[in-house]
């Protein structure tokens, strides 16, 4: 995937700095610091246009929110997607979102052990050629990584389009012995409820009548002694 970034686009994210990261490691294990609070951390892996991202942290002061991709021009698209809606809701720039430009392959570069609470995986490219099989963000290797980074009250939150994906995750998920919740096939099957935050592809998708597959994985120990 390439994408054809506007003239200038690294001198402009680099003069954001209070909202864009575009070295992640120096962080590892003081994203607080970041934020400037001791906040639970909720990341987005792939945010795009960064449409989510931005919306949770209008909706959710009180979570410091990550937003993920390795592309500059997705970056700086979120990035005014993010202060459009902060100013529209708030009259303020974001105050508890950073948008990351990094490889998600190398996360355990970006963040500690437990330093995460909740990972959203929303319409991840689904590869589905068996042969490309590893590079599916719910495959062992990536799910190994998760379950060091979150936290005891760790969760993954998947939202698909991909039939395909959908079942390879539920099957990677009770490999690795991890529980799943809210399982659902048809997430928007009795209509669009207001508290659900869509991405542009999900909004774009129910558009079409497609139905939209989504779960819950607990990865924190917290949690499942709880339920």
């Amino acid at each position: 995937m390439r994408l054809r970034g506007r003239k200038g686009i690294l001198e402009a994210l680099q003069l954001q700095p209070e909202l864009v990261v575009l070295e992640a490691e120096p962080y590892k294990g003081r994203w607080q610091e970041f934020f400037g609070n001791d906040h639970p951390i909720h990341v987005e892996l792939g945010m795009g246009k960064g449409i989510f991202i931005s919306e949770m942290s209008v909706r959710n002061p009180h979570i410091n929110f990550i937003g993920v991709d390795r592309y500059d021009e997705l970056v700086r698209r979120a990035g005014e997607k993010a202060k459009h809606l902060w100013q529209e809701r708030h009259g303020e720039q974001p105050r508890n979102l950073a948008l990351a430009r990094f490889n998600i392959e190398h996360l355990e570069d970006m963040f500690t052990d437990s330093e995460v609470a909740c990972l959203y995986l929303n319409f991840s490219d689904p590869w589905p050629k068996n042969r490309h099989a590893r590079r599916r963000l719910t495959h062992k290797s990536f799910l190994d990584k998760y379950r060091s980074i979150l936290n005891e009250r760790g969760e993954i939150h998947l939202k698909t389009d991909s039939t395909s994906l959908f079942e390879f995750s539920l099957n990677s998920f009770a490999d690795e012995g991890l529980r799943m919740r809210n399982i659902t096939f048809d997430l928007h099957r009795d209509g669009i409820l207001p508290e659900r935050v869509m991405t542009e592809y999900e909004a774009k998708f129910v558009g079409k009548g497609m139905p939209i597959y989504r779960c819950e994985v607990i990865v924190g120990q917290e949690v499942l002694d709880g339920q």
